[in-house]
């Protein structure tokens, strides 16, 4: 009787196993649409156009300037600051926003709480950006080991003492699901350590997402 328990367990690990790798490597359901080039050219102006309000000095009386990008303005940005890199896969820093936006973001495949975060960047291919509600979400196709795998990313972008912070409500690895609590830590870890590239501009006090829009203020 043992031994077919034990059959019956081994067969069973090794389907949930099959399983999980099949959703690992699935495509999921993207968290924005595409963008056409022209639609991106527009957007990016648009970023750029909101972002000079900040640098416009504060009246007396007045209260601080705001400003309020939707996830296309801001997508649309990144992809210019990560085009004009020439092929490089490190994105580059875009005014007005941390520098580790979206370069902290994890991506990598979990087989621990810190693989998602080990040492080494990997290659990210293409990104998209959504912001629902007061949650930012990020989708990432990154190669890992020669495979294309999407990496799901959602929290709350946030400031707090002249850096932004993000804790994490989701994270997903191709179509499986991820509990948060198994890699919040080792997030917050690795944010601690790019703590100098969460540092906000010396024009903003403060960031969030709020209503599905980044909210920026004025210093």
């Amino acid at each position: 009787m043992k031994w077919k328990l034990d059959r019956i367990i081994s067969i069973a690990t090794l389907v949930s196993s099959v399983i999980a790798i099949f959703l690992v490597l699935k495509k999921p359901q993207p968290v924005a649409p595409p963008m056409p080039a022209a639609a991106v050219a527009a957007n990016a102006q648009s970023f750029q156009e909101k972002l000079q309000q900040l640098d416009q000095p504060k009246q007396v009386g007045q209260p601080p300037a705001q400003v309020r990008l939707t996830s296309s303005e801001v997508s649309a940005a990144l992809a210019q600051a990560t085009g004009a890199a020439l092929g490089s896969t490190t994105p580059q820093p875009v005014p007005g926003l941390p520098a580790s936006v979206p370069a902290s973001v994890p991506t990598s495949v979990p087989s621990s709480a810190d693989a998602p975060f080990a040492p080494g960047q990997p290659d990210v291919k293409d990104y998209q950006l959504n912001f629902d509600g007061d949650v930012a979400r990020g989708q990432f196709l990154v190669n890992i080991g020669g495979k294309d795998v999407y990496v799901t990313l959602a929290g709350h972008l946030k400031s707090k003492d002249g850096y932004a912070t993000f804790d994490a409500t989701e994270f997903k690895v191709g179509d499986l699901n991820i509990p948060v609590t198994l890699v919040n830590e080792a997030l917050q870890k690795k944010l601690e350590e790019q703590r100098d590239r969460l540092k906000l501009p010396n024009d903003v006090s403060d960031i969030k997402v709020e209503n599905g829009e980044l909210v920026m203020t004025q210093k």
